[in-house]
This record gives structure tokens, C-alpha cells and sequence, in this order.
């Protein structure tokens, strides 16, 4: 017994003495700074609202934090319910029906993702204006002629914002549902369907409560966007605690009381996060391979024009209509004898530039990221150490963009004065250059890249490093040989997901960009805010084309594979876990 222990003991110390060599290799030390990178706006957030006068505090709880928490707290748990009902409805009707246009659906229903809300918010705040196309040929249809006799509610409202957010954000939830739906064994609901349940009860008491971790995922997804929405909000007259850090900053100067509310906000996600946690703490997943899958219901006629008409119509609504109006809008302004303004192409340029940049930055920290998790994982049995590195690196995609600007202008700007005194530079290199601005960009969106990455390397075996290593390979041409040509796919659609999510980024584009630097997203910022849709449309329809290509792309990864109902189904487990990664 005393010699087991001492084995046990060898292999304890042994075992730490690995994760110890492994956390001071040049790997290691590299992957420290990246998380200590994503932890450092955090850190200076919360040092920065700590320390400032708490007359600060007295001011925003009288006039400022109760109307933008009220309404920041309506907001998301109108959002919640929306994108549940539609995302998950969505999900099981493509899921349990065979019905016309279904296969077109079931992957069109993931476009909105390629919509900002601003976009949408943009559009549908011309398209029902009151003399706008809509109100215009209501009237028409009910024989008014003026919006004095006839006009439906103003959509600047709270009700207007939760359902434009709804409509575009519904998307996360439906793509986790969807993979838990496809994989839920058949004879569950039909033990369900025999003891007199109907659809509807079926999927109330035996499909929902099994996608409940889906569920939490979608929706916590849905409401961090919801949050980091700035354009949508403002436009729209509602004022949430991310429009308040904005006004306070920029049109007050304020950027103590800024990081209050930031803090604010903070706090807030992690309570979302918390949520999501404990919605799925207990799933528990099984092999399902030798169990069959739901077989679609066939319909035809008036019930299948029905569901496809319900399934049609957020893709409709979130997608195409404001697709279609800023498509109509852009021919109009290229139709014009005036030529567009040099101002546009430089901001699409500035755009690309600004994307191609994150992109790159994105994938380099990624795969050092996820390479030091699968090196360290090989190598030692304790992978607490890595696994949480990886963790605490994807931590920036939780936190709104206002919040990361925030916390990283107090450090960005000591580095920035230092760099300046040392290179005998006249201004601030890191702000001036839009260098900061892709640092806040990067830790925002390297969660993806890491994501991919991380779930391309722990489906290939460690027997090909193994067997590389034995031929006289090192560990840096193993990666470069093996595993980088393999992981091809994944970075590639990464790299699109990121490049696409960088072009439409606005809150932190708003608040770190350089003086005179000018994005789409941006552009259509100040457009809409001045109430004219000229070269705006244009705007918006590059961003929505850059965004369009990467969802089609990840709708294809996620449901190509989906077999026919009586195939052999991969583990769940693995299925959701992909799913969620992508997202």
C-alpha cells in the first residue's frame, strides 16, 4: 500500500513539474499574455470606476441609471422571449415537418445573422416611415390619402426594438436547437405521440426539456449581442446602459462616470453568464448511434403552406425585406449623375483595412492559443492549468465593445504616451494608427478563431504527432506539416466569420477609432443619426454582402451532415459541442 502511494505521489509531482515546464515555455509564455491581454481592459475598467470621486455614483443612480437599467432590463427580457419562440419554434418545425421550401429554410433561416441590428434598424425605420413604401401602400389599400387619416405606431419605441433585435438575433438560438432536435432519438416522442400527447405537447414536455442547455446557450448568446447593440438602440429612441456609456463619454467627456456604468454592464454579464451556466450545469449526454433519429412529418397542401409561410417569415422579415431596400436604395444613388463621394470608397477602405488586420491578429493568437492547450494536453494529464488559459483568452467575445474600449483606453493611452517619449513621436502611435482599435477588436472577436481552432485539433489524433515526431520531426515543423494543412477548413471559416464580424463592429469603432478614420459601419452611424439615407444604403449593403457569404459557409458546416432519419447519428455531445463552438 505505502509503494502505490509513493506511485501515486511520483506521478502527482511528476504531473505538476510537466504543467510547471510546459506554463515557462515560450509557448506558454506567449498564451499568458494573450489571456493577461483580455484581462487587462477588465482589470482597468474596474480600477478606473473604483477610483474617481463617489459624487459620480450619487449622480448617475438619481438621473441617469434608472431609465437606462429599466429599459436595458426590458429590453433583454423581451429579446429573451422572442428569440426563444422563434428560434426555437423555428428549429422543431423544420425538424418534425417535411413540408415545400423546407431544405431552402432550414439553412436561409441563419441569414439575419448577417444583418447588424443597426442595418436592420436602419432599413425598417424607412421602410414604415409615414410616407414611407409600406404606410404608403396601406393607405393606398385602405383608401386614405394622407398619414393624418391613417398610421400605424411609431417603431422608435421599446416594443420596436425588441422586435427588430429579435427578428436578427433569433439565429442563435435556432442554430442550438436545431443540432439538439436533429439528434434526439425518435422513440421518445412517439412514446409521447402513444400516450395521447399531441405535437405541440410533445415538444412542450419531451423535445424542449431535453434542448434546455441549447436553449440557455441561444439565448445567453442572443442577449450579450443585445447588450453590445449600440446603433439599434440609439436609433430607435431607447436608452440602454450601453447608449448611456456612450453619451456620457462622448458628449460629456465623462469617462469615470462611463466606467461606473461600464462596470454596470459588467455585472450584467456576468449574471448572463451565471444563468447560462447553471441552464445547463446538468446536461448529461449519451452515445445515440443506434438509435433512430425524428422522421419528418410529410405536409402538402394548405398545412404545408401554412408552416412554410411561419418559418418563412422571420428569414423575411430579419433578411430579405431589408436586403431588398437597401439593394433598391443603393441602384437609386448609382443611378444619380453625381458621383458617390470620395469619403465612401475611403471608408471602404478603411474598413478592409481594419478587418484584414483583426482578422490576422486573430489568427495567430488563436492557433498559439489552442496549439499551448493541445501541446500542454498531449504532454501532461493535468490540463486544468491550459484549459483555463484557453478560457480566460475567450473571454472577450462575453464583454460589450463599449466595455472593452473603455478599459482599454486608460492602459492604451500610458503605453501610448511611453511609446511616444521613447520613439520621439509627435502624438500617440497606438491611438493615431488604429493600432489600439485592433487590439479591442482582436480580443473581442479571437474567441471564434480559438473556438475553431481549439475544435480542429481535438478531432485529430495525437497518434499523427506521435508518428511525426518518431520520423526525426520537432514539435514547430510538426505543426506546420501535419496539423496546419488539416486545420485549413477551420481557419478559413474562422477567418471569414471574424473578417465579417469586423467590418460591422460599431461600438468600439466609434469610441477607439482614429481622428478622420472612417468605417461603413460608422458612416451609416452618422447617416442615420443626420436622417439622410443617400450613400448610407451603400454602406450597409457592403457590410450585409461581407457578412452574407461567412453564414451561408456556416449554415453549410452545420447542416450538410445532417443524415437522412434512419442513418446512424453521431454522439450529441460532439454534435452540440461543434455547434457551439462555430457559434
Amino acid at each position: 500500500m505505502a509503494s502505490i502511494n509513493k506511485y501515486l505521489h511520483g506521478l502527482t509531482a511528476r504531473s505538476r513539474f510537466d504543467t510547471l515546464r510546459a506554463a515557462f515555455s515560450p509557448l506558454g509564455i506567449t498564451t499568458s499574455a494573450i489571456a493577461l491581454g483580455v484581462l487587462v481592459p477588465i482589470l482597468s475598467l474596474l480600477w478606473l470606476a473604483a477610483d474617481t470621486d463617489f459624487s459620480h455614483w450619487t449622480h448617475l443612480f438619481q438621473y441617469v441609471l434608472p431609465v437606462a437599467a429599466r429599459n436595458t432590463v426590458i429590453l433583454l427580457v423581451g429579446v429573451a422571449l422572442l428569440v426563444t419562440v422563434i428560434g426555437a419554434g423555428s428549429a422543431w418545425l423544420v425538424t418534425l415537418y417535411e413540408f415545400p421550401g423546407r431544405r431552402i429554410l432550414s439553412w436561409a433561416l441563419l441569414l439575419p445573422l448577417a444583418m447588424p441590428t443597426y442595418i436592420v434598424a436602419f432599413a425598417w425605420l424607412d421602410l414604415l416611415h409615414p410616407i414611407g413604401p409600406v404606410q404608403t401602400a396601406l393607405r393606398a389599400l385602405l383608401g386614405y390619402d394622407s398619414p393624418r387619416q391613417f398610421r400605424l405606431p411609431d417603431i422608435r419605441s421599446m416594443t420596436g426594438a425588441i422586435i427588430l433585435l429579435g427578428i436578427v438575433l433569433y439565429p442563435y438560438v435556432y442554430l442550438t436547437m436545431r443540432a439538439m432536435f436533429i439528434s434526439q432519438p425518435a422513440h421518445l416522442l412517439e412514446a409521447a405521440r402513444t400516450l395521447g400527447r399531441s405535437a405541440t405537447g410533445a415538444f412542450l414536455h419531451i423535445a424542449l426539456p431535453m434542448a434546455r442547455p441549447a436553449l440557455a446557450v441561444g439565448v445567453s448568446l442572443a442577449l450579450l449581442e443585445t447588450l453590445n447593440d449600440i446603433g439599434a438602440s440609439e436609433f430607435l429612441g431607447v436608452n440602454t446602459l450601453t447608449v448611456a456609456i456612450y453619451t456620457t463619454w462622448v458628449t460629456r467627456s465623462d469617462l469615470p462616470a462611463a466606467a461606473q456604468i461600464a462596470v454596470l454592464m459588467l455585472v450584467g454579464v456576468m449574471l448572463l453568464l451565471t444563468l447560462e451556466y447553471y441552464g445547463r450545469r446538468r446536461q448529461r449526454y449519451g452515445s445515440s448511434r443506434s438509435q433512430r433519429t425524428v422522421t419528418p412529418i410529410r405536409l402538402s397542401g394548405v398545412k404545408g403552406m401554412l408552416v412554410f409561410s411561419l418559418t418563412a417569415l422571420p428569414v423575411i422579415l430579419g433578411f430579405i425585406a431589408p436586403a431588398l431596400f437597401l439593394a433598391w436604395e443603393s441602384a437609386k444613388r448609382l443611378h444619380q449623375e453625381t458621383p458617390l463621394s470620395h469619403g465612401l470608397w475611403q471608408s471602404l477602405q478603411n474598413s478592409l483595412l481594419l478587418a484584414l488586420g483583426v482578422t490576422l491578429t486573430v489568427l495567430v493568437t488563436g492557433m498559439i492559443v489552442a496549439w499551448f492547450a493541445r501541446h500542454s494536453a498531449i504532454r501532461s494529464q493535468r490540463s486544468g492549468f491550459r484549459r483555463g488559459l484557453l478560457r480566460v483568452a475567450s473571454l472577450g467575445y462575453a464583454v460589450p465593445g463599449t466595455v472593452l474600449a473603455i478599459g482599454l483606453l486608460t492602459p492604451g493611452l500610458a503605453v501610448d504616451k511611453w511609446l511616444a517619449s521613447l520613439l520621439e513621436y509627435q502624438g500617440l502611435p497606438l491611438l493615431s494608427g488604429g493600432i489600439l482599435l485592433v487590439i479591442c477588436c482582436a480580443i473581442r472577436f479571437q474567441t471564434i478563431a480559438i473556438g475553431a481552432t481549439d475544435a480542429g485539433l481535438t478531432r485529430l489524433s495525437p497518434a499523427l504527432e506521435q508518428a511525426s515526431r518518431l520520423l526525426g520531426e520537432n514539435t514547430t515543423g510538426t505543426f506546420f506539416r501535419v496539423h496546419l494543412p488539416l486545420l485549413r477548413p477551420a481557419l478559413v471559416t474562422s477567418a471569414l466569420l471574424v473578417f465579417a464580424d469586423a467590418m460591422k463592429e460599431l461600438p468600439a469603432t466609434l469610441l477607439l477609432r482614429p481622428v478622420n478614420f472612417e468605417t461603413l459601419a460608422t458612416v451609416l452611424y452618422a447617416e442615420a443619426a443626420r436622417g439622410t439615407y443617400e450613400e448610407g444604403a451603400i454602406a450597409a449593403l457592403l457590410i450585409v454582402l461581407a457578412g452574407t457569404l461567412p453564414v451561408i459557409l456556416l449554415a453549410h458546416s452545420q447542416f450538410s451532415t445532417a443524415r437522412k432519419p434512419h442513418e446512424p447519428q453521431q454522439n450529441t455531445a460532439s454534435y452540440q459541442g461543434e455547434s457551439s463552438r462555430h457559434v
